[in-house]
């Protein structure tokens, strides 16, 4: 049980938006890269042909991120926004936390690992912030070791979808 590999979680908008990215590079990124292949081909002798190589090698990565997003997409758990309860912190829930330590108010969505975006606020279920405030309720205190070496506490104010 241990080398089974850890189950993707994902939200429904992150299934969706994975979806559009699949479809993007199946579509879009495959015929950019044969139009490449195509051009370097007319270089000349491929042997010493950079930009043939080159292009091979992006097709390759292009090739590999597909796999890796069909098989994210076929092998996920999806969390359903019907699932999400506002009564204790889990994967798709928007929690409100006063930080006491730096004494202010930060809102947090909890999401899947590979649904992380800092800018957004969207923090992995995994982080240390986002593992302490999961299983979490209204007026909870958790106290977290960020990787910075610091200690926060937060106390959950609010927990929304």
């Amino acid at each position: 049980m241990a080398d089974q590999e850890k189950k993707i979680i994902l939200t429904r908008e992150g299934f969706a938006k994975l979806e559009k990215e699949l479809e993007y590079y199946t579509s879009v990124r495959r015929n950019e890269i044969a139009e490449q292949i195509a051009v370097a081909r007319g270089f000349g002798d491929l042997s010493e042909n950079a930009e043939y190589d080159e292009a091979k090698n992006e097709q390759s990565r292009i090739e590999a991120k597909i796999i890796e997003m069909e098989n994210t997409l076929r092998n996920c758990i999806v969390v359903e926004d019907n699932e999400v309860t506002t009564e204790i912190i889990g994967v798709g829930n928007t929690v409100k936390v006063t930080n006491l330590t730096m004494n202010l108010s930060q809102t947090f969505t909890i999401v899947g690992a590979n649904e992380t975006d800092p800018k957004a606020m969207k923090i992995s279920m995994d982080s240390p912030i986002g593992a302490a405030l999961m299983g979490k309720r209204v007026g909870q205190t958790v106290s977290v070791d960020i990787p910075a070496g610091t200690t926060l506490t937060l106390r959950v104010e609010e927990i929304s979808r």
